[in-house]
């Protein structure tokens, strides 16, 4: 009898132990199975990924807003008519003939509205400068050792003078400016020259400005005589 008493309570204790031990366990389970809760709320992480990508604000890089003459650094041409383009010239005369600005006289002029946009010729000329000439006569037509600045020297230089200098050359005490009659990278945009070192000459052009590439779409005529002038 006390036998049979003796392994009942040995059956029971192994199976409280078991029970026990069971329930110690439980939580361990639970806790390897919290992970996945745990790693749910990183959904709305991935969807913050498409608001990156949302179209950028009116007057950021890349915004390409309709009408919006505002253009960022790299940005693209202005939606101005450049036929109509509002702003300030070299003179109070200037009016749109053929391709570009110019006065009554027939001297090609800048076009530069309140914001800084410019004409397509400045920014051309701006272009033709910077890979033509800066190299003697310095950044933004400000001069060096060796040539002078000829953002001062259209200060009085007349549109004839500038053409003449430019095709046949000039000797100075300073040194020799070429002659570039036979070079079509410099004698088919030698108005576009003029015009963008006049715009600096008159102070409409700041330094550095057209870096900005704040400008008016080059016209389809325009293009076509510069292919044509190429050739």
């Amino acid at each position: 009898m006390n036998r049979f008493l003796d392994v009942a309570v040995v059956g029971l204790g192994f199976i409280m132990s078991v029970s026990v031990a069971v329930a110690a366990d439980a939580p361990a389970a639970a806790d390897k199975a919290a992970p996945p809760a745990a790693e749910a709320p990183a959904a709305p992480a991935a969807d913050s990924a498409p608001a990156a990508d949302a179209a950028p604000a009116a007057g950021t890089a890349g915004s390409g807003v309709a009408g919006s003459n505002k253009q960022a650094a790299g940005g693209g041409p202005s939606k101005i008519d450049p036929k109509t383009q509002p702003g300030k010239s070299s003179g109070p005369d200037a009016k749109w003939a053929d391709t570009r600005w110019t006065l009554e006289s027939g001297e090609p002029t800048y076009r530069i509205t309140d914001d800084g946009t410019i004409d397509w010729a400045t920014y051309e000329g701006f272009k033709r400068y910077h890979s033509e000439c800066h190299v003697c006569h310095g950044p933004n037509g400000l001069g060096s050792t060796f040539a002078p600045a000829l953002a001062d020297s259209l200060k009085t230089m007349t549109y004839d003078q500038f053409k003449e200098v430019v095709s046949s050359g000039r000797q100075a005490a300073g040194g020799v400016m070429p002659a570039f009659a036979p070079n079509p990278n410099v004698m088919c945009y030698v108005d576009d020259l003029y015009t963008y070192l006049k715009a600096r000459a008159d102070g409409a052009l700041k330094s550095g400005q057209a870096h900005v590439k704040k400008r008016v779409a080059k016209t389809k005529e325009a293009q076509e005589y510069e292919k044509s002038c190429m050739e």
